[in-house]
């Protein structure tokens, strides 16, 4: 059994490739992004291909989580992406590597 304090929730805003925002809040941000990158989150967020994580903030009580996500979201667009552009300036997809196997250097493969 998971004990409170190693449980986490994460609040996320991910986007599509014309800058089309979503705002969401999920106790698994692994499981979460592989669902909006392959598409299987139904609703708004596949709708307008919202699949580039932009941005995350960590907590560990869920009512903060969620009074958090309807914060973000009642925030106008310029607000957003000011948000986005302090933590992440080139909208970079903060997830573009995860579940990708990690490359290994040469050297690292060497033996003695």
């Amino acid at each position: 059994m998971k004990r409170q304090e190693d449980h986490h929730y994460w609040v996320y805003i991910i986007a599509s490739s014309s800058g089309t925002l979503y705002i969401g809040v999920t106790s698994n941000i692994d499981l979460r992004v592989a669902q909006h990158k392959s598409g299987r989150f139904d609703g708004f967020s596949k709708k307008y291909e919202c699949n580039r994580l932009l941005y995350l903030e960590k907590y560990s009580v869920v009512q903060t989580a969620i009074t958090r996500e309807k914060q973000l979201k009642g925030w106008r667009r310029e607000r957003k992406i000011a948000l986005i552009e302090r933590e992440n300036p080139g909208w970079l997809d903060l997830a573009a590597d995860w579940g990708k196997p990690m490359a290994l250097p040469e050297w690292a493969l060497r033996k003695d």
